[in-house]
């Protein structure tokens, strides 16, 4: 396994659509094993390909039972509710937006023998879900937010309210 550079938000295969995956085979396995050791390096909660240069339909989500979930070729396929919550990413280091995405989601997707699998997730594994897919599309969360906060001005207001 190796960890693979993280990509930057100005780098323009962040802003591509991927492909889907056709085959499942042990390039796949290595992409798979290799994004994972990045994420875990990264200590982040989901990577997408793209952020790490490849052009395809796969990304890593560290759901709330700290499992990491091989998703290939992911769509969510249900949700409900909302959330609104401050969001990060791998390719924007240091910085948040206030970013609103549904309270539960379900996503089917293949795992990487190309059998098909479905997951759940609630709270920040559905954020996650709903911001790795997103990636996969060519976008990026702060495209929804109407400004990004650094580090110590998210510390600030999290102390202010639970000052109150």
């Amino acid at each position: 396994m190796m960890i693979k550079k993280i990509l930057q938000k100005d780098d323009p295969v962040l802003h591509k659509v991927c492909h889907p995956v056709t085959n499942f085979d042990q390039k796949l396995a290595i992409l798979l094993d290799d994004m994972t050791a990045t994420l875990k390096d990264a200590q982040g909660l989901g990577l997408a390909a793209p952020q790490i240069g490849i052009l395809r339909r796969v990304c890593i989500v560290l759901n709330d039972q700290e499992e990491y979930l091989e998703l290939v070729n992911p769509e969510i396929v249900s949700q409900e509710g909302e959330q609104e919550g401050f969001e990060g990413c791998l390719s924007l280091t240091g910085m948040y937006g206030i970013v609103e995405r549904p309270m539960k989601v379900k996503v089917k997707a293949q795992n990487r023998h190309g059998e098909p699998v479905e997951f759940e997730g609630e709270g920040i594994t559905a954020r996650c879900f709903c911001h790795e897919i997103e990636h996969l599309d060519g976008h990026m969360y702060y495209e929804k937010c109407d400004r990004l906060f650094t580090e110590a001005e998210v510390d600030d207001m999290m102390q202010a309210v639970d000052a109150d």
